[in-house]
């Protein structure tokens, strides 16, 4: 946020995330916001002044020369990390053994009330975007949160679907269901190292010329 050159203090700089960039990289809490502000001022990355203007004392943040370098090094030439996923509702799902097909659905449905509110808001951020072409980047981002979140809706409604068939191929829960025994996965692992090693040699085989 700061990136922008303009002052902000953390309340400030906890809206914008709010508004945006929490659509697709999460929302830090207010103590975290405070402490990588200190830590980043420490390094020489900011710098802080009270402004006492308004009603209340705030302190207010500004990106130095040092950090503006040191954030455009970050955008422009570091490799962006592969995505972390850790999607609660597809865990209970996988647990479903646990549970029913009955209470996994409406636990899925709760799941997309949640993900209607966020395409919603996502797509309102867009449209404000679009307003200032000094956001158009960020309006590319929120597009992109707005289709993120549609795609979302859709899968999640597949697989309440899918989950209609749920009672008839899996044994009821509590039923003493076994687990699968160490020489599964023994197998399965080289199922799969057999299929990648035959994906990896048709990779590397030539194509006809025709193609």
């Amino acid at each position: 946020m700061l990136s922008y050159q303009r002052e902000l203090s953390g309340y400030d700089i906890r809206k914008w995330l709010h508004y945006g960039v929490r659509y697709y990289y999460g929302s830090p809490a207010f103590s975290q916001i405070y402490s990588d502000l200190k830590k980043l001022e420490k390094m020489g990355y900011l710098t802080s002044r009270e402004d006492g203007s308004g009603p209340r004392n705030r302190r207010l943040y500004k990106i130095t020369e040092a950090g503006l370098d040191a954030v455009t090094r970050w955008a422009r030439d570091t490799p962006a990390d592969p995505p972390t996923l850790k999607h609660a509702a597809i865990m209970r799902v996988t647990l479903g053994h646990l549970s029913d097909p009955a209470s996994l659905k409406q636990m899925l449905e709760e799941h997309i009330a949640y993900v209607d509110e966020m395409h919603r808001d996502a797509a309102k951020g867009a449209r404000w975007a679009a307003a200032d072409p000094k956001w158009t980047y960020a309006r590319i981002a929120l597009d992109w949160a707005e289709r993120y979140y549609a795609s979302e809706r859709e899968l999640t409604l597949r697989m309440i679907k899918d989950l209609d068939d749920a009672d008839a191929n899996f044994p009821k829960a509590g039923e003493g269901i076994p687990l699968p025994g160490p020489e599964y996965w023994e197998e399965f692992e080289k199922r799969v190292a057999a299929e990648s090693r035959k994906s990896a040699e048709e990779r590397r085989r030539p194509r006809p010329a025709a193609e």
